[in-house]
């Protein structure tokens, strides 16, 4: 299985400067083609690391949730990669391999790896290979509960965890789930949701949650509000609250998209 991460490097000056990256009131697509080096940033606390970031905390707009792509190169990483002691963390590895240590706990990473590192916990990530690591990771502060004790970290991946077919979808859709969803524990979930091609969501979701969809695999048409836009692997999707989506899977592979939507806390007022 492979999953797609930034391109990085520059277009060629021969290269058609239009593209559909678009930013509206109520979404933002950032094409793969637009995720290029002079857009990275070098983080405090990290080595030979750069990021793109991807989505962050924006008023008016999805206010829950920071997300970036991490390159780390061969013997970077960090002891010290969170400065917000409010913030828990969420990992999905493109490509490469690094040591993920939780409170003193090594867990080796490697393609379609998945880590959940709640708040408090003291983590670090190296490197010790010969080649990039590439990983996804989603920050967000976590919203404690009088009475709900803090969720445990834990590692698991793609291929360990069986995807749950949607209902009444004859299996052409489905979703991979990390969480339990009754967990009240979490207040944010990052899946992997996966249509099969054709397979399509059949009726245009308009709900409270945000989202951030990362394109791991396949093509689709989307609908983002009032419009339809093609996207395929690399490609990111930032919704904010209400606005209105649906896809269809195009092409011969499956179409995959890594997801985060915020969850099961009480709107602040």
């Amino acid at each position: 299985m492979s999953y797609a991460f930034p391109p990085g490097g520059l277009p060629d000056q021969s290269e058609n400067p239009e593209s559909t990256a678009v930013f509206t009131s109520s979404y933002a697509v950032l094409p793969a083609v637009t995720q290029r080096d002079i857009v990275t940033s070098f983080l405090p606390g990290w080595q030979q690391t750069r990021a793109w970031i991807l989505a962050r905390p924006l008023s008016g707009f999805a206010e829950t949730f920071a997300q970036y792509a991490l390159e780390v190169a061969p013997g970077g990483g960090s002891d010290a990669p969170e400065p917000d002691i409010s913030a828990q963390a969420i990992l999905f590895v493109a490509s490469g391999a690094a040591e993920l240590t939780i409170d003193g706990v090594i867990h080796p990473l490697s393609p379609g790896s998945y880590a959940y590192i709640p708040p408090g916990d003291h983590w670090t990530l190296w490197n010790r290979g010969d080649a990039p690591f590439q990983t996804h990771w989603i920050r967000k502060s976590y919203q404690p509960v009088p009475g709900i004790e803090v969720p445990r970290a834990f590692v698991t991946s793609d291929a360990a965890v069986a995807a749950t077919p949607m209902p009444d979808c004859n299996e052409v859709w489905s979703t991979t789930r990390f969480v339990d969803p009754e967990d009240l524990s979490h207040d944010c979930h990052v899946n992997i949701v996966t249509f099969q091609p054709g397979g399509r969501i059949p009726f245009a979701e308009t709900h409270v949650m945000e989202h951030g969809l990362y394109v791991l695999q396949g093509t689709a048409e989307y609908l983002l509000n009032t419009d339809w836009v093609s996207v395929g692997p690399g490609d990111f999707m930032w919704l904010r609250a209400f606005c209105p989506q649906a896809c269809i899977a195009t092409g011969d592979a499956p179409f995959r998209y890594l997801l985060y939507k915020d969850v099961n806390r009480h709107v602040r007022l």
